[in-house]
C-alpha cells in the first residue's frame, strides 16, 4: 500500500534538514499540539524547555492523514522524509500570529507565509532519507562545528547570525566580541529569505572576501546555516540563539532590531526578551550591542556608547540607500562598507542588471 505524500514549503524543507541535523534538538520532527500551544502562548515546549518559534507541518487542502499512519514528505520531486503521524490538529492563526510575530498584517513576509498555508497541522517524529547538503563544504552540522571548535582549542565561541553582507558596523561588533572569547562563528542564514535580499551566493562571496583581508583565519570559522527566516523579531532572535547553542556556541550577538523587518519591533525588543529569562536558562550567553556606525569626528568605528559627537557626523546607511547606490552604480562608502565588499555587490547588481 502507498503512503500518502505532502509536499514542503521551502520554509519546511529547511525546518525538516535542520530537525535531521540536530540543530532544532531538542525536537524530533514536528510539532505536536500540545509543544505548539506552549510554545504560541509561553515560548516553551510542553516539558518546560525553552523553544520560541513553532516547528510545523501544514497539510495541504483536503489532505488529512490518519492519526497512526507514515506519510512520505517531498521536496519537489525528490523524497526528502518519512513522518510517523502522531497528531492532526487545528492551529489559531490568529493567536499564533499575534503572539510570535505581533501582528496580522499580510504585508509581513512570516504572516503572509502562514496566511497562505492551510488550518489543519500534523506533528510526530521524521525519519531523513535525503540529505539537503548538496555537498556544500561550508554547510556544516552542530557536530561538525563542535569538532571544528575542539580541534582549534575553542572554549569560548560567539555566533553571529546575519542574512546580509558583513559592512562596517557588523565587523565593529563581531571584533569587539571576539576581544573576550576564543573563536567566532560567523553563521550566515541561506534558506528561504524575501525575494529582496541578497542572494546566498553573493553574501557568501562577501563574507569570504571579508574573512581573508580583514579577520584571524585561526580565530574565526565560517559556516552557512540553511534555516528559512521568519522575520519574527524578538521571538526569532531567542531561536537563532539556541539553535547556535546546538552548534556549540558559548555566546550570541544581538544587535538592534535582531531578525526585524519594516516597523513592527523596537530597535532593542530582542534584548529586553533576552532578559525575561533566568540566568543560564537559554544555555547560551547573549552580548547585546547598541547600533554602530563610523564617526568623522572620532575617525573611527563606534557606538552611542562611546562617542559624543552629532548624528550628522555619523555614516550609517540603510539596506534601501545602499540598493540605491549601488543601482547608480557607485560603491557605498569606505566608512560603510569595506572595498571588497561593495566591489562583490557593485558587480552582483550590475550582473542582474545585465540579464
Amino acid at each position: 500500500m502507498s503512503r500518502l505524500r505532502i509536499g514542503l514549503s521551502p520554509a519546511e524543507a529547511n525546518d525538516l534538514g535542520l530537525i535531521a541535523n540536530g540543530a532544532f534538538a531538542p525536537l524530533d520532527g514536528f510539532l505536536r499540539q500540545a509543544d505548539y500551544e506552549r510554545v504560541v502562548d509561553e515560548m516553551r515546549l510542553a516539558d518546560g524547555r525553552v523553544w520560541s518559534i513553532p516547528i510545523t507541518l501544514a497539510l495541504p487542502e483536503g489532505i488529512v492523514p490518519d492519526t497512526g499512519s507514515t506519510v512520505e514528505l517531498y521536496d519537489g520531486e525528490r523524497l526528502r522524509a518519512s513522518m510517523r503521524v502522531d497528531e492532526v490538529f487545528a492551529r489559531d492563526k490568529r493567536r499564533e500570529l499575534q503572539n510570535v510575530y505581533r501582528t496580522e498584517d499580510p504585508a509581513h513576509p512570516g504572516v503572509a507565509r502562514i496566511l497562505a498555508q492551510g488550518d489543519l497541522l500534523a506533528g510526530g517524529p521524521v525519519t531523513v532519507v535525503a540529505d539537503d547538503r548538496e555537498d556544500d563544504p561550508l554547510s556544516l552540522t552542530p557536530a561538525q562545528t563542535r569538532a571544528a571548535f575542539a580541534k582549534r582549542g575553542w572554549k569560548t565561541i560567539v555566533a553571529f547570525q546575519t542574512r546580509n553582507p558583513v559592512h562596517r558596523a557588523h565587523e565593529y561588533i563581531q571584533k569587539a566580541a571576539l576581544e573576550g572569547v576564543d573563536g567566532l562563528l560567523l553563521h550566515p542564514l541561506v534558506g528561504e529569505t524575501k525575494s529582496d535580499d541578497i542572494s546566498a551566493d553573493v553574501r557568501v562571496a562577501c563574507y569570504k572576501a571579508l574573512l581573508e583581508n580583514y579577520y584571524p583565519a585561526d580565530r574565526v570559522l565560517l559556516a552557512t546555516l540553511p534555516a528559512a527566516m521568519r522575520y519574527a523579531g524578538p521571538r526569532e532572535a531567542i531561536h537563532h540563539a539556541l539553535v547556535r547553542k546546538n552548534y556549540g556556541c558559548t555566546h550570541f550577538i544581538v544587535g538592534r532590531d535582531h531578525a526585524g523587518v519594516g516597523n513592527y519591533y523596537g530597535t532593542y525588543d530582542a534584548q529586553r526578551l533576552f532578559d525575561t529569562f533566568a540566568p543560564g536558562e537559554l544555555g547560551i550567553v547573549p552580548l547585546k550591542f547598541e547600533n554602530s556606525f563610523f564617526c568623522k569626528r572620532c575617525d573611527g568605528m563606534a557606538s552611542q556608547k562611546t562617542c559624543p559627537h552629532d548624528v550628522a557626523h555619523h555614516v550609517s546607511l540603510s539596506g534601501t540607500a545602499v540598493r540605491d547606490l549601488l543601482r547608480s552604480g557607485l560603491r557605498p562608502p569606505p566608512e560603510f562598507s569595506r572595498p571588497e565588499v561593495a566591489q562583490i555587490l557593485l558587480e552582483s547588481i550590475r550582473d542582474a542588471i545585465a540579464e
